[in-house]
């Protein structure tokens, strides 16, 4: 076999390569600490982040804005949803003729998406802190899909539909009823996920709520959900690439492949990401003395579930496993399961609220 035969490439790694930035590769990582390094094209420090259980569409950018300082002008064909760790600042957004122009302020735990293609930059507010934003962006796949930088950075098409409302970059918003677990909120711009108004959802377990995005009328997907005080989700799985970033609270999840005999365990608290591998179930535990908010970002949502395992999914994520879900009720799991989570209440000095399991002895 020839030398410069090419073979198994990733278009997209092979970019990432020549950014001279840092690249983390781990199952969870905590945004606020990753080291980052200025990035030619962004004119801002930046590190890319690479989960286990990113699959083959999504990674995240972690861009760290100086004092004062902001953002070059960007646009690129991969959609991209941004939300704030830490900093308040501004951002811009226009339409590729410049004849449509929006701007909203930020800060901590805002969400916003960037419309696909649109011109864009970033504006710290603050002269003294930096500010840092974590993007998850489809780039993987669109790299790979089209193999041509000079057509995913420098095309001049005009997504106008996608640009949305004015009130959708206010803070505004259109509330979708669909049934519980799929009501959805369509907007650019969400101000504070820590205190956006969430709907109750019974079937994944223990008085939580939540609710779903439509963001710039993206296939990028994203929702928030919340456990009250002394409680736990029910355990469930998927495909690869959802991303679960902390909001509120603090907390651990489980992690386990079918067959098992332990747990892959991640703590977590506001600036941390992680990512649940294919087929790897994952439970959700609030441990902190107040109720507990995470955000999950991935590709396909339910407007567009972009592929059928997404579909899958969005049918079948609060259905019992056996009743054809991707479910495990309460009185189903693992014995260890409550007993861990008594165990870390007791730690926390938090009271169990959750209801007794439908066994004997339980």
């Amino acid at each position: 076999m020839a030398d410069d035969v090419r073979l198994l490439t990733d278009p997209y790694l092979e970019w990432l390569g020549e950014q001279k930035v840092p690249v983390i590769e781990d199952f969870g990582v905590d945004l606020l600490a990753a080291e980052t390094a200025p990035w030619d094209l962004l004119g801002a420090r930046a590190a890319f982040v690479n989960l286990k259980g990113r699959g083959d569409y999504i990674s995240v950018v972690v861009a760290e804005i100086p004092p004062g300082g902001s953002t070059e002008p960007q646009r690129h064909l991969y959609e991209e949803v941004v939300y704030v760790l830490s900093g308040h600042g501004s951002t811009t957004v226009e339409s590729a003729d410049g004849r449509r122009a929006h701007s909203f302020e930020w800060g901590p735990k805002s969400l916003f998406a960037l419309p696909l293609n649109a011109r864009y930059r970033h504006f710290n507010a603050s002269g003294a802190e930096p500010a840092r934003l974590a993007a998850t962006t489809n780039l993987p796949m669109v790299l790979k899909l089209f193999r041509n930088r000079e057509f995913v950075f420098c095309n001049d098409w005009d997504f106008g539909e996608r640009l949305g409302d004015e009130r959708h970059f206010a803070g505004d918003g259109d509330f979708i009823p669909v049934r519980p677990g799929r009501h959805m909120w369509e907007t650019n711009f969400v101000p504070d996920l820590a205190g956006f108004g969430l709907q109750h959802w019974a079937a994944r377990g223990a008085g939580g709520s939540n609710i779903m995005f439509v963001l710039a009328d993206g296939t990028m997907h994203a929702h928030i959900s919340e456990m009250p005080v002394g409680t736990y989700k029910k355990a469930h799985r998927h495909g690869a690439d959802f991303h679960i970033f902390a909001v509120t609270g603090t907390g651990y999840s489980l992690l386990w492949y079918e067959g098992d005999e332990e747990f892959r365990r991640v703590d977590w608290r506001h600036g941390v990401v992680y990512a649940p591998p294919e087929a790897m179930f994952h439970q959700h535990f609030n441990t902190s003395p107040q109720p507990a908010r995470y955000l999950a970002v991935a590709f396909g949502g339910l407007r567009y579930p972009f592929s059928e395992d997404k579909r899958k999914t969005f049918l079948g994520m609060d259905v019992s496993l056996k009743a054809g879900g991707r479910q495990i009720e309460y009185e189903d799991e693992d014995p260890r399961i409550r007993e861990i989570y008594a165990a870390e209440l007791a730690k926390a000095g938090v009271g169990m609220r959750m209801p007794p399991l439908p066994r004997t002895g339980a």
